[in-house]
């Protein structure tokens, strides 16, 4: 294969979700990886768009420089439609319905009131074998959260759990309505007095993308435009009963 061979489109996405976790956990900017790896940033953005597949070339020069590979061999077809037990054991066929791009809701830390929206991406790794996320379109982009999918039987719920460096963040969804929307609760840390991180939860809810005409990402004021709206879905969360507040 030559260096400027361009990677399928499977394998260049598998790529670009496992790139972007890196430069999350290594708080990396891309100008910064592009500058080290000798690509331009024009280069590095299309790929991790999915505009444009990566090539072999540019995968190489951005292993070197991170020292870890990006690139994994490719499991059994058998082993890949089936995720590891620790995730659930589910298969490929079983979660097809919650693969998708959802609008993503929830309380904002720094506002009273506000309500911060994102995108949250959920699709089939099929080098790794089991179900991933990743977040775009983030005010905070320096922030922005990729991972694993765990969709366990016993219990029935969704968890997107981030892992990095030992360190966790949690979402737990409840079971889907009938317009596939899901409403849960999302446990991470927000930055306290100083360099103090504090562990805070809220509600949340993901509503599959193509229900919201004219979406509206970052952060959206009390009484600003399309802010009511997105109140009265985030409210299901705990109206509906999918989270409970206790003290």
């Amino acid at each position: 294969m030559s260096e400027q061979t361009e990677l399928r489109a499977t394998d260049s996405e598998a790529i670009a979700i496992r790139l972007r976790e890196e430069l999350a956990r290594r708080r990396i900017s891309r100008q910064a990886l592009a500058d080290m790896a000798k690509i331009s940033l024009s280069t590095l953005e299309k790929a991790l768009s999915g505009s444009r597949p990566f090539t072999l070339a540019t995968v190489v020069r951005i292993e070197d420089v991170l020292g870890s590979p990006l690139r994994q061999k490719a499991s059994p077809a058998t082993d890949r439609m089936l995720a590891p037990e620790d995730m659930g054991s589910y298969s490929r066929p079983a979660v097809r319905w919650i693969e998708g791009s959802y609008v993503t809701l929830r309380p904002a830390f720094s506002e009273t009131g506000a309500i911060y929206v994102y995108r949250t991406e959920i699709f089939w790794d099929d080098t790794c074998g089991h179900l991933r996320f990743a977040e775009s379109d983030r005010a905070d982009s320096a922030f922005t959260q990729a991972g694993f999918v765990s969709m366990p039987n016993l219990s029935g719920h969704t968890y997107l759990v981030t892992s990095e460096a030992g360190q966790y963040r949690l979402v737990m969804l409840g079971r889907a309505t009938r317009e596939r929307r899901m409403f849960g609760l999302l446990t991470t840390l927000q930055v306290g007095s100083g360099s103090q991180l504090v562990p805070v939860a809220c509600p949340i809810a993901l509503v599959p993308a193509e229900q919201v005409t004219d979406a509206r990402f970052g952060l959206l004021s009390q009484g600003g435009e399309g802010h009511e709206d997105y109140r009265q879905i985030l409210d299901m969360a705990t109206e509906s009963d999918f989270c409970r507040w206790h003290r």
